[in-house]
This record gives structure tokens, C-alpha cells and sequence, in this order.
């Protein structure tokens, strides 16, 4: 086997041990919410505020997120997806002005 086709059966195979490997390294992480300093979240927002990693603003936001080790958020006191997103959707509801409906009217007006 000359140099060239040993280089190429080398470099094939580092690149098929990569591709396999990756898979399996994120199947042994989670998303975990809540724990993330600002600029350190690992990708989008829940609020949808920005889409990429390290754009948090603020400290353990509820909507950002970092990868953990799977087993490990709770013990950081953080949050699942689900968690995150009913916390996010009360906050979003609580700040919403009541309708004009459910105002009180002064009948003396």
C-alpha cells in the first residue's frame, strides 16, 4: 500500500469515527435552563430575543440555556425545556394589560 492510500484509509476513518462519536456525546447532555451567566448561553433564546450562542444578557435568565451532562441541571438548580417554557408563558401572561372588558369603569364618569 503505497503513502497516498494509507493517508486517505486514515483520514476516512478519523472522519467516520467523528461522525459517529458526535451523536453519541450529545445523546449524554441535556439543555439545561436558568443556569446560564450572560454571555454564556449555548444557542436561541426561548423569548426568541436572539438565535445564537453567547447573546444572553443576563444572569440565569429563565429562557437561556447551556448543554449539562445528562442527570446534572436539577442538582444545578435548573430547569427543563417544559419547565422553562410554562415559566416564560406565566411571565408572559402576568405582564399582559387586562382587555378593556375586564377594567373597572367608573359609573360616575
Amino acid at each position: 500500500m503505497n503513502q497516498r492510500a494509507l493517508i486517505s484509509c486514515a483520514a476516512a476513518s478519523l472522519m467516520s469515527l467523528a461522525m459517529v462519536a458526535g451523536p453519541a456525546a450529545a445523546a449524554e447532555k441535556e439543555k439545561c435552563f436558568g443556569i446560564a451567566k450572560a454571555g454564556q448561553n449555548d444557542c436561541a433564546s426561548l423569548s426568541g430575543s436572539h438565535s445564537c450562542a453567547g447573546q444572553s444578557k443576563v444572569d440565569m435568565d429563565k429562557g437561556e440555556w447551556k448543554y449539562v451532562a445528562k442527570g446534572t441541571c436539577k442538582d444545578m438548580k435548573g430547569l427543563s425545556m417544559d419547565e422553562a417554557k410554562a415559566m416564560v408563558k406565566r411571565a408572559e401572561q402576568a405582564t399582559v394589560l387586562p382587555t378593556r372588558s375586564a377594567r373597572h369603569v367608573d359609573p360616575s364618569l
